[in-house]
């Protein structure tokens, strides 16, 4: 009986930390160190995925419609400018609030793109999440959906892909017809997605005379809820110092009562009306807004009255992200 040749392994190239790939966290190291990926290189890259990065929309165009859009608006799209220009095949690139079948991205029929902004992320930078699923979104075949995957910690970002000269135009929706542009020929799955979120959707309205302002109709109440891109602790001095003086609402009926903290901003917020529609708070808010540069503007220290101001402010307020 011939002998059995002693088996060895063949070795495998080293590679740099630079080249390593992400694997599954259970599946050998691609360093060939002969551990998992997660007791490995996978577990400095998890260490720098999961990192919070507060503000992850910052040094972008329109930063404060960008949070209005992840966490306020329930329909709205944003066609999206490309640094060095769109590839070729993709005649456009758009960003959606939410896509059909809560897709990250979609790459339709015609070659354009569609990302969605209202998603899960597996790390603590949503900019670099979007910018990962963006990049795969133009490579996917014509006619397919782009799915969840964990982003390469050293991966783009959103600000690396994105022209920071392009214009940020959100344009509000009543519903989300704008998935299905041939709705004839939409599958069943589709079309039930757009009928559950079409019923889901809150009417909601973005101001033309300010930033980054959205009125929304609830069963009981209108708001006014307004992104502003101030620091948090000089915004909440400015609110306060109105709030004291009588002078924070938008008029009779309407009242300041809150914030809403998201993404490293804050997102002031009124009750309104039932009978007061988005054309009515125009012109509130836009006198509203002078008020409030004037009380940015000043570096006194707060009164009492107005520190009590802020004290209820702050205690109304609530982190969505």
């Amino acid at each position: 009986m011939a002998k059995k040749r002693p088996q060895t392994k063949a070795a495998r190239p080293q590679l740099t930390d630079g080249e390593i790939p992400v694997v599954g966290a259970r599946e050998p190291c691609p360093c060939g160190s002969g551990r998992r990926y997660k007791a490995c290189h996978g577990k400095a890259a998890a260490e720098a995925v999961t990192e919070l990065v507060q503000r992850p929309f910052e040094g972008l165009p329109g930063e404060c419609d960008w949070v209005a859009l992840r966490e306020l608006v329930p329909a709205a799209t944003v066609p999206l400018t490309l640094k060095g220009g769109l590839l070729e095949g993709v005649p456009s690139v758009t960003l959606a609030t939410v896509l059909p079948m809560a897709w990250p991205a979609l790459r339709r029929d015609d070659g354009s793109v569609l990302l969605g902004l209202q998603n899960d992320t597996a790390s603590g930078d949503i900019s670099r999440d979007l910018a990962d699923t963006l990049q795969r979104a133009l490579e996917a075949e014509p006619g397919s959906p782009v799915q969840a995957r964990r982003a390469p910690a050293d991966g783009p970002r959103l600000q690396d892909l994105l022209d920071p000269e392009g214009a940020f135009e959100p344009v509000v929706h009543t519903g989300f017809e704008f998935w299905v542009p041939d709705a004839e020929n939409a599958t069943p799955e589709v079309t039930a997605s757009l009928e559950r979120a079409n019923a889901a959707a809150i009417p909601t309205v973005r101001l033309t005379g300010v930033d980054a302002a959205y009125w929304c109709e609830t069963p009981e109440k209108n708001h006014l809820r307004w992104v502003m891109p101030h620091p948090e602790e000089q915004l909440l001095d400015a609110l306060a110092r109105l709030h004291a003086a009588g002078r924070s609402s938008l008029g009779e009926g309407t009242r300041l009562v809150g914030s809403f903290r998201a993404h490293g901003l804050t997102v002031p917020v009124w009750d309104l009306p039932r009978e007061m529609g988005a054309q009515d708070v125009e012109k509130p808010a836009a006198e509203f807004a002078e008020r409030l540069a004037e009380a940015l503007a000043s570096d006194a220290p707060l009164t009492a009255d107005e520190r009590r101001a802020r004290g209820g402010l702050t205690n109304r307020q609530v982190t969505l992200s």
